[in-house]
């Protein structure tokens, strides 16, 4: 496998209909919203879906969730713990060893990093991954619609059924989102982060919504229209991540956007980089 030589930027436009992308627990579990009423996705919810479709392709994952978990370990110590030569190099207190074995072996450490201080630890070791991920911000304001459900039966058994409890679910009517990347060279070579990973990210983009529903996010509720990939001719790229995440332009067709189709997309062209298209699945 080849460490990756060069930069790469990306970007991925998506849509949310009748579903709530990422709820805020500090706001009643409503749909993300900044102070201008555009609809946020976190990136940390973005890399726990990308995490969930390396695990789909057969990755080794350290930080997996407890619903899409596909070992035994109950922590993340554990799963640390079980590894026998970051045992050994725990106990020499070799964070150096201890940082390039994690990379080698999971797919999430090498791409995004990862802090390694548990408590009973013998090391505390922090790994700096060469893949950030932007928040997803909304093109425009959304609207969020707030419906009002019960629940009519008995949590416990009891001698008489217990009063209907009442609760509140929240969803996006409509919008459509976009999310920015990059991918650091430096780093990559520090994490042995390969070409062959920035493929894999590449397709986990691309099928980023696949086994994710839920009953705040139905099946087809959440789609990847694109995924925009840029590979620069060098380590340092040819321009800056801001400029190329820039050169893309997307206007409403319509006064009150209802769907994707009610957008325009287009992509300025910077001499010597071409960017990639891929439509999502």
């Amino acid at each position: 496998m080849t460490t990756l030589d060069h930069k790469i930027d990306f970007a991925v436009v998506l849509s949310v209909k009748n579903a709530n992308p990422n709820g805020d627990p500090l706001n009643g579990n409503r749909p993300r919203q900044n102070y201008d009423g555009h609809g946020e996705i976190s990136d940390v919810a973005i890399k726990r879906k990308i995490r969930n479709r390396f695990i789909d392709m057969g990755e080794k994952v350290f930080v997996q969730s407890n619903d899409y978990k596909v070992d035994h370990y109950k922590s993340l110590k554990e799963r640390a713990d079980a590894h026998p030569e970051l045992n050994k190099a725990s106990k020499a207190k070799d964070n150096e060893t201890f940082a390039k074995l994690a990379c080698e072996e999971w797919i999430d450490v090498r791409s995004f990093g990862q802090v390694f201080a548990f408590k009973g630890s013998d090391v505390s070791v922090g790994v700096r991954g060469p893949v950030s991920i932007h928040t997803a911000i909304s093109v425009d304001p959304i609207d969020i619609t707030s419906m009002q459900i019960t629940k009519s039966v008995n949590s416990v058994t009891g001698d008489k059924k217990g009063s209907d409890t009442m609760g509140m679910k929240h969803r996006v009517d409509f919008g459509l989102y976009v999310f920015y990347g990059s991918i650091n060279t430096q780093l990559a070579e520090k994490t042995g982060f390969t070409k062959e990973d920035a493929e894999k990210l590449k397709q986990a983009l691309v099928h980023l919504f696949e086994n994710d529903a839920s009953s705040a996010r139905p099946d087809g509720s959440m789609e990847v229209h694109h995924v925009y990939w840029w590979e620069h001719n060098s380590k340092l790229g040819q321009y800056s991540s801001a400029k190329v995440h820039r050169s893309i332009k997307i206007k409403s067709k319509a006064e009150a956007p209802k769907s994707y189709d009610d957008y325009s997309i287009a992509v300025d062209e910077l001499d010597g980089l071409t960017v990639e298209v891929l439509d999502g699945k």
